[in-house]
């Protein structure tokens, strides 16, 4: 299957993400995981990517597109991809379906984590993470701490990064309506769109997508 993951910051995408492509046999390719490979690499596009991100400028969408294409091209993605955090906008949607046509292929869903905004705040602006090892990360309702600011781990001070403060994320949540949520609406006059409730445990979320997606493709074929 050829997948779209999409849904606010913190709806669990990564995390879904890992779990739906080891099920369906098909690599995750996320836009972070693009961006650091080609980098690391020193591809043209990486050296592109990385002169615009060192100005503190945003790469511009046909670098990210470049990258997602090179990456659907390799031999692992010939029976499906499973993309995460690509296409953020409108534009890199109508350049993915080019290149999905140019290839005589096309998407067998989109799948929409749906999670309230509330949620979405609660969960980002509640992680505490270790000064001392970030790989030690807690949260102040889910997975609190023995002792409050404190690292059950390593004894280190826990800390709210600047990035997840509930102002920070709030702004997060504004451009992704602003910017992303468009492509729902793109991708559903296609009848691509397959929403599920991202609420509960990792693995329930994931039975419920993997389940809409078996319905999405049963209905396609």
């Amino acid at each position: 299957m050829r997948i779209v993951l999409v849904g606010p910051p913190g709806a669990g995408k990564g995390t879904q993400a890992a779990f739906l492509a080891k099920n369906l046999s098909i690599p995750h390719i996320s836009t972070g995981d693009l961006f650091r490979a080609n980098i690391s690499q020193g591809t043209e596009l990486g050296k592109q990517a990385k002169a615009y991100m060192d100005a503190g400028n945003l790469v511009p969408d046909e670098v990210t597109i470049g990258m997602a294409k090179d990456r659907m091209d390799q031999p692992d993605a010939e029976n499906g991809f499973l993309l995460d955090g690509f296409p953020r906008n409108v534009s890199q949607a109508e350049a993915l379906d080019e290149t999905l046509r140019d290839a005589s292929m096309r998407l067998d869903a989109v799948l929409d984590l749906e999670v309230p905004e509330d949620e979405v705040v609660k969960r980002i602006a509640g992680r505490r993470i270790c000064r001392k090892d970030s790989a030690h990360v807690f949260h102040v309702t889910y997975s609190a701490p023995k002792k409050d600011g404190v690292c059950d781990v390593c004894g280190g001070e826990l800390y709210q990064r600047e990035d997840d403060s509930e102002e920070t994320v709030r702004k997060r949540l504004e451009v992704y309506h602003t910017q992303t949520e468009p492509i729902i609406d793109y991708y559903r006059a296609q009848g691509l769109v397959v929403t599920i409730p991202a609420l509960g445990k990792v693995d329930e979320v994931t039975k419920r997508a993997m389940d809409a997606l078996q319905t999405a493709k049963t209905a396609a074929q």
